[in-house]
């Protein structure tokens, strides 16, 4: 299990993470919280499914909304520096994106999703396009969040 091995790595190293969630709707952090010990490392999350939330708690700012929206590469970085910030972890992790089935546009398709970990060098974000179901798309963006992270961590 990709979540174990996150945890092991986190608590070897001494460092701590913080979510913040949109598409995923806290089964990000399920995940994490499913490993035993995981308070070791896990500082918690935000569960930012509305916009008002990813700007007044993540301190996301309006004129990405506004602009780009929060299916954006923009609006998961600034998740992920603002749950950084605000839970005052090491690491990061943010998703944003449309699991489906409705919510679709041409340039914004079902299953685009952005991922974004935020760390003390910087930020990086990755974008998917998953092809599945709501449940489907939510499990895939969630294991994409933790093999960012996982990738980060073996490359440092």
């Amino acid at each position: 299990m990709i979540e174990a091995e996150v945890g092991e790595v986190l608590r070897k190293r001494g460092l701590t993470l913080a979510v913040a969630e949109s598409c995923t709707g806290g089964l990000l952090s399920s995940l994490i919280t499913d490993v035993p010990g995981s308070s070791d490392y896990f500082r918690g999350g935000v569960v930012a499914y509305s916009n008002a939330v990813k700007e007044r708690v993540l301190g996301v700012p309006r004129e990405i909304l506004e602009t780009v929206g929060a299916v954006s590469p923009e609006c998961a970085r600034a998740m992920a520096e603002g749950v950084r910030r605000l839970l005052s972890a090491d690491l990061a992790l943010a998703t944003t994106g449309i699991a489906g089935p409705t919510g679709g546009t041409p340039t914004k398709p079902v299953g685009l999703v952005y991922i974004a970990l935020a760390h003390p060098g910087g930020v990086e974000v990755r974008e998917h396009r998953f092809v599945g179901s709501r449940r489907g798309n939510k499990c895939s963006a969630a294991h994409g969040a933790l093999e960012l992270l996982l990738d980060f961590l073996k490359s440092c």
